[in-house]
């Protein structure tokens, strides 16, 4: 029952936004941001307990409910967690926790109510947590898809990067936001009814038990493109990936956050725990092409930021290049690629959540994004918060002994030796091309530290006062960093985790 009440205490909390509050609006804010705070701790509280709870000598699913949903199509309402979703749970209820945190001091001042941007905020975590403890495959599809409205809101009515036409540019970002998605929606539900149909069951335990029986190697191969396409879109993996940099460009700093940390890890968790263990044979088909894309995406996610003036503009597309190479461990196939998928899913939250943090702060304090104009000189002008920046610059190009290395160098590893139905020097030269990314990965922190933090002071900034780092950014970005820190230097605390369940959903292959 815990799982359930994961979810239902955000569920209920987002109802109880509903109730108009009485006073003032300034006491109507400052509720909405208590009850907000108190919400999410609640719920982080529970994903704690879920993980003190979990049995880690066990491979399969724990914590289950198992009940029947609509029993004349075989529906069940089913709800499990493993050593796959207990991280995602974990940093999914962290990350809206410290959202909540940020806001007790910093909400949007566009839009509508703060009592509104809190309910859907609320609702935005039930969507992002059914989707990582769902174990029936409809059941997973509605939780997949409740992000999107409440997401889309956050993005078109608090949203805005600034300057003429601020609201006009986010509700466009908004818009191409669930277009895409919406699309990549249609592709994921047939993909999920070719397989459940033909198997017989929705049961996401029992298809993964079966690697592919009961489905000829034509459906599987059209069952795998039909569901990456469907994951591909909210990865997002290049091509699919242009509603990105803007969506992440006019979302509000906690909608940047949670789109970063948790969305775009909905995808990749769909490529583990459904494409691959459900079909195999069209894994194995369709596997070179994805490591191709994934690659790609690696070097135009690099090239693109070098080009970037933008720093926010400048993090989301390093989302791109960082999720290429969590589809690049994915497309090796092996147990050595799908650890450090998961590796680099839990890395890139933790770190790219710090990074719009900052660049929310940033933002705050000159008023600006814009590289050029901010000019240098942070760490003279706000010392902490510069260092801080600098550390999450480093610990996303792949520093070793922090959290972004594992994910990397794992991913290329395992593309050095994939899985034995794979074209090894194919993949070799995926490692290759991958390894040139990283280089170009270390290259556009670089630049954008020599232009943000390092150097003399810009004139324009020379008799302008900066708060440094406050106290409730303080207590929202301390966790982030302490777990990129601790994961960094002890690896083994992840993936002694997320093994045992790999090697389940590998099963004989």
């Amino acid at each position: 029952m815990i799982l359930v009440a994961m979810l239902a205490v955000p569920f209920l909390g987002a109802l109880g936004m509903l109730v108009p509050l009485p006073g003032s609006p300034r006491r109507v804010t400052r509720l909405s941001r208590l009850y907000g705070l108190a919400v999410t701790a609640v719920t982080l509280a529970l994903a704690v307990v879920a993980a003190v709870a979990f049995d880690y000598g066990r491979r399969g699913p724990q914590l289950g409910v198992n009940v029947t949903w609509a029993g004349s199509i075989g529906l069940r309402f089913h709800l499990g967690v493993d050593g796959i979703s207990l991280p995602l749970i974990v940093l999914t209820a962290a990350l809206t926790f410290l959202c909540m945190v940020y806001s007790a001091r910093v909400l949007p001042s566009a839009g509508g109510s703060p009592q509104a941007l809190i309910g859907l905020i609320l609702l935005l975590e039930v969507g992002m947590l059914g989707t990582f403890v769902s174990l029936d495959l409809l059941l997973f599809f509605v939780f997949f898809e409740v992000v999107l409205i409440p997401m889309y809101f956050v993005i078109a009515d608090w949203g805005g990067s600034g300057g003429k036409d601020s609201a006009g540019r986010a509700r466009a970002a908004a818009n191409k936001f669930i277009l895409y998605t919406l699309l990549g929606s249609g592709f994921l539900l047939v993909g999920i009814l070719i397989v459940a149909v033909n198997a017989g069951t929705f049961d996401m335990t029992a298809l993964t038990a079966r690697h592919g029986a009961g489905l000829s190697h034509g459906l599987q191969i059209a069952a795998f493109g039909l569901l990456a396409l469907g994951f591909a879109v909210k990865t997002p993996m290049w091509p699919l990936h242009t509603w990105l940099p803007d969506a992440h460009t006019e979302a509000p700093t906690v909608g940047s956050v949670l789109l970063a940390g948790v969305l775009l890890k909905m995808g990749t968790y769909g490529f583990v725990r459904i494409a691959v263990p459900m079909a195999p044979e069209g894994a194995k088909v369709w596997a070179p092409w994805l490591g191709l894309l994934a690659v790609i995406g690696i070097v135009y996610g690099a090239l693109a930021c070098l080009a970037q003036r933008d720093l926010k503009r400048m993090i989301a597309y390093s989302s791109i290049g960082h999720m290429g190479f969590v589809l690049l461990g994915i497309a090796t196939l092996t147990p050595v690629g799908l650890n450090a998928a998961l590796f680099g899913n839990i890395a890139h939250g933790l770190i790219t959540g710090l990074l719009f943090f900052l660049a929310g702060a940033v933002k705050e304090r000159y008023g600006t994004g814009d590289l050029d104009a901010l000019g240098g000189g942070m760490l003279a002008k706000a010392p902490y918060l510069g260092s801080i920046l600098t550390f999450a610059s480093v610990a996303s190009l792949g520093l070793p002994g922090l959290a972004g290395f594992w994910g990397e160098m794992l991913a290329l590893l395992g593309a050095y030796q994939p899985h034995a139905g794979l074209p090894r020097p194919t993949f070799v030269t995926f490692m290759a091309v991958g390894g040139i990314g990283a280089v170009l990965t270390a290259a556009y922190f670089l630049r954008m530290l020599s232009k943000v933090t390092h150097g003399p002071v810009a004139e324009r900034w020379r008799d302008t006062r900066f708060a440094d780092v406050m106290s409730h950014e303080l207590l929202a970005w301390t966790p982030l960093i302490t777990a990129t820190v601790f994961i960094g230097l002890w690896p083994k605390t992840l993936l002694a985790l997320t093994d045992g369940a790999v090697h389940l959903l590998l099963g004989a292959r």
